[in-house]
């Protein structure tokens, strides 16, 4: 198919103090080798060589900035406006897209049209420079049998929708820092938007010490609260309750997930 056939991909990368994993990350994409493709990178005003990195690859990029911005979402959204690709996902600085995924990505839109579409991902952490800890996902049997108002099964980096999609659903919400994607994704989903959900790994998702999920502490659950309380007031009160116990391991932990399945889930998103 030649790149004047082909669906334009606009990526987004927002970036900050991502030097030592930025390059990984833009390689995954321009090693993709997708001839219809739009690359833009969003750098908070980054001050270690995040700048330099990017300027080794700018000639490939359609646009890149450095500087204050209103924090990732709105990064996010700023690249978004300025793309104009059928086909968008955003890529964070830290995590990598698998080989030939692209192309793989284009043939699914060609099949199914307008949807959301979403993958697995292999998850790792790079324990110390011997030690590398993975684990995998199953996107596809959480679609068929959890609910994405309990549980955030869709793994942002192996997610791709058209432009219609984001038209449709909006911008992402610039109030929320660490929950802003699975707000967009149950914004979609009561939007009525088509979900697909596809076996194949589409990225690889880094774990670190810096990693923005897991040192979101009080700050995170808080937010996540306010997204249940948004979208299913019942798991609202459920994932309070934990919040007040304070301890995510306990036995408290594995009663709250049995109250969930009256409430049609089996799983709580992660609030850790």
């Amino acid at each position: 198919m030649s790149s004047e056939n082909s669906p334009k991909i606009s990526i987004i990368t927002p970036s900050y103090n991502q030097g030592q994993f930025l390059e990984q990350t833009i390689l995954s994409v321009l090693g993709q080798e997708y001839k219809n493709l739009e690359y833009i990178i969003m750098d908070g005003g980054s001050t270690d060589a995040s700048v330099s990195i990017i300027k080794k690859y700018e000639s490939r990029l359609a646009f890149w900035f450095s500087g204050k911005d209103g924090g990732q979402a709105a990064a996010i959204n700023t690249g978004f406006e300025k793309s104009t690709g059928d086909i968008l996902m955003w890529l964070n600085s830290d995590d990598m897209l698998m080989p030939g995924v692209l192309d793989f990505i284009v043939k699914k839109y060609q099949e199914h049209g307008d949807a959301i579409y979403f993958g697995n991902c292999i998850h790792f952490h790079e324990i110390n420079k011997d030690a590398l800890d993975t684990r995998g996902s199953d996107v596809v049997t959480a679609h068929k049998k959890k609910d994405l108002k309990a549980i955030d099964y869709i793994i942002q980096p192996s997610s791709f929708w058209t432009r219609k999609v984001w038209e449709q659903n909006s911008i992402l919400d610039t109030s929320l820092h660490f929950g802003f994607d699975w707000e967009w994704f149950l914004r979609a989903q009561k939007n009525g938007v088509a979900f697909h959900s596809i076996s194949r790994p589409l990225s690889l998702y880094r774990i670190h010490e810096d990693h923005k999920s897991g040192a979101g502490g009080n700050k995170r659950q808080q937010e996540l609260l306010e997204v249940y309380n948004r979208y299913d007031t019942s798991y609202a009160i459920l994932f309070e309750k934990l919040m007040e116990e304070h301890v995510w391991d306990s036995s408290f932990f594995q009663l709250f997930k049995k109250l969930c399945k009256t409430v049609n889930s089996t799983y709580f998103t992660d609030a850790v």
